[in-house]
């Protein structure tokens, strides 16, 4: 059954984007729900959680709310090109063609929101742009919202490079997953640092998502759960006989120590 836009009134409180054939969107969790008043209150936004949360799609419902109220002039979506643990080699085609597989969810959840052939106008007239994170240097985005996804895949100079890129009337929503770092080396990921350091700055928002706020097939979120008990990205854990052997092979050490120096045991840790 069609809706009528009087059926549809009590809904329309929340709702972000009438999206393709009249599909309503809007924020359906409790983190979404802060997500959209954190961008109304401040022009730079941090969105980080696990994968399902939905942190992408609402900011690009954002961003097109804004483009369709005349807020901003252009919409901008950016993501770091980072195989996600493959190694995907040469690929054929121009810079576009070779850069789009990339940048694919980026592109679906526009095409949720704006018709095909319009989104392809508005991309040919440059209103709404997609491109790889590298392509931001040197620009300065003025009346624009500005989405940089899988921040976790950019280093802490990345980060500095293309916030520094906010220019007059800007918004800017930063979303990741810091339990989803593609990087050869993990702790090059600077998305967990740069939250730090800017955690207390008049105008930044910062928004947690959690399982709770997974919508995709119920089973992602037992999945993201049963992967939550493995350690930190970019640890091991030890081996349980070496941790036994260390732990006999520690006070044999101290003993030693404490013998040749004469002095106390020291309670500091190495």
């Amino acid at each position: 059954m069609v809706q009528t836009p009087e059926d549809r009134q009590p809904e329309q409180d929340n709702v972000l984007v009438y999206g393709i054939n009249g599909n309503l969107i809007k924020a359906r969790t409790k983190n979404q729900e802060i997500l959209v008043t954190s961008y109304e209150e401040n022009d730079l936004i941090f969105a980080e959680g696990p994968a399902g949360t939905g942190k992408t799609y609402t900011a690009i419902a954002l961003a097109v709310r804004a483009w369709k109220n005349k807020e901003v002039r252009k919409i901008i979506l950016t993501r770091p090109a980072v195989e996600a643990g493959e190694q995907l080699g040469f690929l054929p085609g121009d810079m576009k063609e070779k850069l789009d597989p990339y940048l694919q969810p980026l592109y679906d959840a526009l095409r949720d929101m704006i018709p095909a052939k319009k989104l392809e106008v508005l991309m040919q007239e440059g209103i709404v742009q997609i491109a790889p994170l590298a392509y931001m240097r040197g620009r300065t985005l003025d009346h624009a919202c500005v989405i940089l996804d899988e921040a976790q895949n950019t280093s802490l100079p990345q980060l500095k490079m293309f916030l520094t890129r906010m220019g007059k009337d800007a918004k800017f929503i930063i979303t990741g997953d810091t339990s989803q770092i593609d990087l050869v080396r993990k702790s090059d990921s600077g998305l967990a640092r740069c939250m730090d350091l800017l955690q207390n700055i008049k105008g930044i928002a910062f928004v947690r998502f959690d399982s709770n706020d997974i919508i995709r097939h119920p089973l992602v979120k037992k999945i993201v759960a049963a992967f939550s008990h493995l350690p930190a990205s970019g640890s091991t854990p030890a081996p349980a006989k070496a941790s036994a052997k260390s732990a006999k092979a520690a006070p044999a050490k101290a003993s030693s120590t404490e013998t040749s120096s004469g002095a106390e045991p020291s309670t500091r840790s190495t």
